[in-house]
Order: C-alpha cells, then structure tokens, then sequence
C-alpha cells in the first residue's frame, strides 16, 4: 500500500457524484425561510393573545393563511432534508434507513396536520 501513489489511494473513495441536490434544496429552503419567516411573524405576531373568534376571523382572511402555510410547507420540507443529512452521516446500517423512514413520515405528517388546521380555519 505504501506504494501507491495518492491518486491510487483515493480510487474509489471519492465522490459519489451525489450530495449537490440536497445542497441546493437546502439552499433554495433556506432562502424561502429567509422571506416567509418574518412575514409569518409579521402576520402572526398580532393575534398572540387575541380572543378565538378574532384568530380565526383573520386567518379566515387569505393572506395570512397562505403566508401560514407557505412557512408550515418549507419548514417541514427543510426540517426533513437536514435531518436526513445528519442521519445519513452519524448513523449507519439498518438504524439508518429506519431513522430515516421515521422521521420523513414524522415530518410529513407534521406537515399534513398543520396544513389541515389552516384549511379547516381559512374554509
């Protein structure tokens, strides 16, 4: 082995020519969180502390029900590719394909039910 030159070494442990779609899904997300974030806090902010039929009066509105679920799509879809990333790189085996099926559905259903919860507000 002390023979080969570095070339020959790294054959075969290099690139596996994947990885740069979950860079830029992570990318595009980040940037898209960069936008809706405030405008969800902006728009969520005022009702802290308001009665009931006030919230859902406004969310009724539609506006702050797409800026709602705009941010509740990209979060969880962001939140799924990053911990995909870091259980692909700490975990290895069968461990890791079952984490990862555990938490694409957690994050989906998550997903699902406050996509639900702004339907059933804002219909």
């Amino acid at each position: 082995m002390r023979y080969l030159t570095d070339r020959k070494r790294a054959t075969g442990m290099g690139s596996a020519k994947t990885g740069t779609e979950h860079f830029w899904a992570m990318k595009v997300s980040s940037v898209a969180l960069l936008v809706l974030v405030p405008l969800f806090v902006f728009t969520f902010g005022p009702m802290l502390g308001e009665p009931h039929e006030a919230v859902v009066a406004y969310f009724a509105r539609p506006f702050p029900a797409i800026v709602a679920a705009l941010t509740i799509l990209v979060t969880f879809k962001h939140f799924k590719d990053g911990v995909q990333v870091l259980i692909e790189d700490y975990v290895h085996g069968l461990n890791q394909k079952v984490a990862i099926i555990l938490m694409v559905c957690l994050s989906y259903a998550a997903a699902a039910t406050g996509l639900f919860a702004i339907a059933r507000i804002a219909l």
